[in-house]
């Protein structure tokens, strides 16, 4: 990372302006053989369709998008989303969702501020308990486990992969605070 890293959350004006910069990190993820809810071939067309989708839902407040911007201006190298809207009984909880970060900016922390400024901004929202999934033996599997989290257990087979091969899914849960 270039410059000082910034991780903040957008406005769904924001994400409409650097639209191009989220497909180019969601490209990245994909072709690179994570296992973030598609298929290959992925193509621009596709990921451009998902985050319009992503747009609108942040516009409706049904979710937050944090973007780690590396330096001043500079470009979008991670994100994760926090899922706000959920069923009338469990106003309490929140999903988190799609942590991503660039190949080129592995290996320097930047999961760990991620999971850590979604985890305050669900804190700020009210939320209490976190939710989230994950492919068992990958780097993000390790960091959930680093940073406390409580693994439940893994489903076999929950996912396809990218390229179709099916793989396994471990969910985990986070305490924020007690049920209001």
């Amino acid at each position: 990372m270039s410059g000082a890293l910034v991780i903040r959350a957008l406005t769904a004006q924001e994400l409409t302006a650097r639209l191009d910069e989220f497909c180019d990190l969601l490209l990245d993820i994909v072709n690179g053989g994570a296992s973030v809810g598609f298929m290959a071939p992925f193509s621009r067309d596709r990921a451009r369709s998902f985050w319009q989708g992503i747009i609108a839902s942040v516009e409706r407040g049904e979710r937050i998008l944090l973007a780690a911007i590396d330096g001043e201006g500079g470009r979008v190298t991670g994100s994760v989303q926090l899922v706000l809207a959920q069923p009338d009984n469990q106003p309490h909880r929140g999903d988190v969702s799609k942590m991503l970060v660039h190949s080129s900016a592995r290996r320097q922390g930047l999961g760990a501020a991620l999971l850590d400024a979604v985890e305050a901004a669900a804190r700020e929202a009210g939320k209490t308990l976190l939710v989230l999934d994950t492919v068992p033996g990958t780097p993000a599997d390790r960091l959930y486990h680093r940073a406390g989290w409580t693994a439940l257990g893994v489903i076999p087979g929950y996912a396809l992969m990218p390229d179709g091969a099916a793989c396994d899914t471990r969910m985990f849960w986070r305490q924020l605070g007690p049920v209001s």
